[in-house]
């Protein structure tokens, strides 16, 4: 599955990427409240892609290499697949290669930084009948939610509050950004799309 083919690294990405590496600090240790993704060199795009994840809903964990040398790795894709599946409602749908680049590069710049931890997945793709069950109990649901059309999740990692990751996420400039701001110990989450480029509180 060829790069071009996707869309995944489109000329935007890349001449942002080229013209912030001239301006990109040689000290990579950024303000504890902030981090912006547009300090990105070309390097970080073509590099091999590699996500670790976990679903706390079904207690899947797994570590995944699913692009390398400018292609998916159709294996590791379906296996990406299943795991954004909907738990509830059982059921695997194709994911938007764009959002597993969101849910990558968010993970793979922390990382820059010595912030290893694993992308906890809350939702991925949801069958319409799991999203009319979700707005029927009162969760926050789009009637007509990206996740039904595996365009959206809901993510979380454990070192990040809901301003920071969302923030980060933000910075992509690649979709959607919603901020679930809970109190416990867990806190919120951050949903993530590939539609419009927009954000919201919920």
């Amino acid at each position: 599955m060829h790069l071009s083919a996707l869309g995944v690294l489109s000329p935007t990405l890349i001449g942002s990427a080229q013209a912030a590496a001239q301006a990109a600090p040689a000290d990579l240790t950024p303000p504890p409240d902030l981090f912006d993704a547009q300090l990105l060199d070309l390097d970080f795009w073509v590099k091999p892609r590699t996500l670790t994840v976990t679903r706390p809903a079904s207690g899947e964990k797994a570590k995944i290499l699913y692009w390398k040398d400018g292609e998916m790795i159709d294996s590791a894709y379906q296996q990406l697949c299943h795991l954004l599946r909907d738990v509830n409602g059982k059921q695997t749908a194709p994911i938007d290669p764009k959002l597993l680049e969101i849910l990558w590069s968010t993970q793979a710049f922390i990382a820059r930084y010595g912030l290893e931890q694993p992308l906890e997945i809350l939702s991925g793709y949801r069958t319409p009948a799991s999203n009319a069950r979700l707005i029927e109990a009162g969760v926050p649901a789009a009637r007509k939610s990206l996740h039904m059309t595996g365009k959206a999740a809901d993510i979380r990692i454990a070192s990040l509050n809901e301003e920071v990751l969302g923030g980060l996420v933000r910075s992509f400039r690649t979709g959607g950004v919603g901020y679930y701001y809970r109190s416990g110990p867990k806190g919120g989450w951050i949903h993530a799309d590939t539609g419009l480029n927009r954000t919201w509180k919920g």
